[in-house]
């Protein structure tokens, strides 16, 4: 397992070492605004007017299917009443007393941004109609890039990756400020991002592009400079997954993840981003779940462990903000408690908020069970509920929580926030090779293109798929270009189909997503190859591909397959613009795993 962290070299690591104590992520924390003692007391009276059972719902953050709060499709009606015992989100506030509601796309909650806010709107009726009306902190997962659940025609920006590519701080902060604004709009006032993970590990399986890089200064950095944006546009940003999940090689959502780092490595790779959004004064933290042995020995997932929780969020790094866990119903945080402990042991850990129980009717009883019997305080949980009131308090819910159509119409999707996703998407595509000068492709010497290779799924709401985007942009910028999608494990019929187009076409463009040394898709770099024409290689989601393509001569990488960075690619690979990223990761060659095929900080220039 130590091998894994050899993927940030010995340079990098180095170099982050020595900026420790000078950056932000060394800064004095800079504690939340406290609000005047007026306000403390108005919600402490709120919360002592709530009965156990209303205590116990105002920490939840729950799911719920549907694109209105009183009348969603019967479809989803139905799905609701066989998760979670009633028919929509106004039953749901009724009956449990949620505090937060959080948005996904497979929920039906997202169709389009007018839909959205009529969403949040009606859920705020149903809360300001309960016999304690407490405005519900309504979230979603709009990171950008490969995690977005909001799409077109709302602004989709460069993910966390793509941004550290850039290197720009600025970008970044106007980036969460595009979003926040956005979000705001739509009656959603928190955003699980930024991601403040440092992606040591090219095996990663679940943070990857997801994360700003893979040096914990940079990543401190733009994490700061993102939740000034959020927060600055008046949405709580919510930083994760702490510890720091960014050395893993197992997926939380199905398997528990033990993260190898001493306490001086975790002190040194993990822990500085998250210091610098403590220090930028973020709202919220969201807690992961995995085993660091080092901070605690247990064996327990860092969501229900004290000594992580307390001991080093709350007392050591002096955080005294919202906490909020990662999903439970992640297998990761049930491999060793049952459904009714859990809730419990993670307030008991700590944390603040308790998101998307995998069976809230069982997480309720048990939270409100273990509050009656002693093993919760009182005066624990009223703690816990005052830091979620204060943040709601601070975003403006008890002021007004209420949108409007005219709100949309003026910020989502604007053109002027479209056109700043486009300067800031033409600094991230990243060079990485070049021999003999194969790019920029000539409209004049290879006028015919073809565009090949992986097609997964669109992240929400655009256009998609990559190899249609990528042609049409490419066409629009003066090629004659045709897709042909082969997938991510093509088979031998499309790798001929594909090699047999190129026989008619100038050149190729082949679009290739996480590929393994086993991987069908080196069959179809290989086969294009071989037909002696121009090949240039794109990297849609990670950025390690070139390390197992051999022969390739113009390789480059988008950290993303989402419309804006595929189109920054196009108008790299046509010349339109200079390729500025920079790598923010080292890609480590396929046969000595210690050893650096393109470093830390690698980009060719025209």
């Amino acid at each position: 397992m130590h091998s894994r962290r050899t993927v940030l070299t010995t340079a990098a690591a180095a170099a982050a070492v020595a900026a420790l104590g000078a950056g932000p992520a060394d800064a004095a924390p800079s504690p939340v605004p406290s609000p005047p003692h007026a306000t403390r007391e108005r919600l402490r009276r709120l919360i002592a007017r709530m009965t156990p059972e209303e205590k116990a719902g105002q920490l939840f953050v729950m799911r719920v299917y549907g694109h209105s709060a009183t009348d969603p499709d019967p479809a989803d009606a139905a799905a609701n009443r066989k998760e979670i015992g009633v028919a929509n989100a106004a039953e749901l506030i009724a009956k449990y007393h949620v505090g937060g509601i959080i948005y996904f796309g497979w929920a039906h909650n997202t169709r389009d941004p007018h839909q959205i806010a009529a969403l949040s709107n009606g859920i705020q009726e149903a809360a300001a109609a309960q016999r304690v009306p407490v405005p519900v902190l309504i979230s979603t997962d709009q990171e950008h890039g490969t995690v977005a659940r909001i799409g077109a025609p709302a602004t989709l920006l460069p993910g966390a990756m793509a941004l550290g590519a850039a290197g720009s701080v600025d970008n970044a902060r106007e980036a969460g400020r595009i979003s926040g604004q956005e979000l705001l709009a739509m009656g959603i006032r928190q955003d699980y991002a930024p991601d403040a993970d440092v992606n040591v590990n090219p095996a990663n399986p679940i943070i990857g592009v997801r994360s700003f890089g893979a040096d914990p200064q940079a990543v401190a950095r733009m994490v700061a400079a993102q939740v000034h944006g959020y927060q600055g546009a008046g949405v709580a940003a919510c930083a994760k997954h702490f510890p720091g999940h960014g050395d893993t090689d197992t997926d939380s959502h199905v398997g528990l993840p033990y993260i190898h780092h001493s306490a001086q490595e975790w002190e040194r790779l993990d822990a500085p981003p998250f210091k610098a959004a403590i220090a930028a004064g973020i709202d919220s933290l969201m807690t992961a779940h995995i085993v660091v042995p080092a901070l605690d020995p247990s064996g327990d997932p860092a969501t229900l462990s004290h000594p992580i929780v307390t001991g080093v969020l709350r007392r050591r790094l002096g955080y005294d903000g919202v906490v909020v866990t990662d999903s439970l119903g992640m297998q990761g945080v049930r491999v060793k408690y049952g459904d009714a402990q859990v809730p419990v042991l993670a307030l008991k850990a700590g944390v603040d908020q308790l998101l998307n129980p995998p069976d809230l009717s069982v997480a309720h009883t048990a939270v409100v069970r273990a509050l009656r019997d002693g093993e919760l305080s009182e005066q624990e949980i009223d703690a816990k509920l005052l830091r979620i009131l204060l943040l709601k308090e601070r975003r403006g819910l008890f002021a007004d929580p209420y949108t409007s159509r005219q709100q949309v119409d003026r910020v989502v999707g604007v053109r002027a926030h479209r056109a700043a996703a486009d300067r800031i998407a033409d600094r991230t595509t990243t060079l990485l090779r070049n021999d003999g000068g194969l790019l920029p492709l000539s409209r004049r010497r290879t006028a015919r293109l073809l565009v090949a290779g992986a097609d997964p799924d669109a992240p929400s709401g655009t256009g998609g798929p990559p190899t249609k985007v990528l042609a049409e942009e490419l066409t629009e910028l003066g090629f004659a270009a045709t897709a042909l999608s082969t997938g991510t494990a093509p088979s031998r019929e499309l790798i001929a189909q594909a090699r047999a187009a190129l026989a008619e076409r100038d050149a190729a463009v082949v679009a290739t997503y996480d590929v393994t040394a086993s991987s069908a898709q080196r069959a179809l770099v290989r086969e294009l190859l071989a037909t002696g024409k121009p090949v240039v290689q794109l990297a849609v989601r990670n950025p390690y591909d070139i390390a197992v393509l051999d022969g390739v001569r113009a390789a480059l990488a988008s950290y993303s397959w989402t419309d804006v960075e595929l189109r920054a690619a196009a108008r790299v690979i046509a010349g339109r613009r200079d390729p500025a990223g920079r790598l923010p990761v080292p890609i480590m060659r396929a046969d000595a795993p210690h050893r650096a095929l393109y470093h830390l900080g690698h980009g060719l220039r025209y």
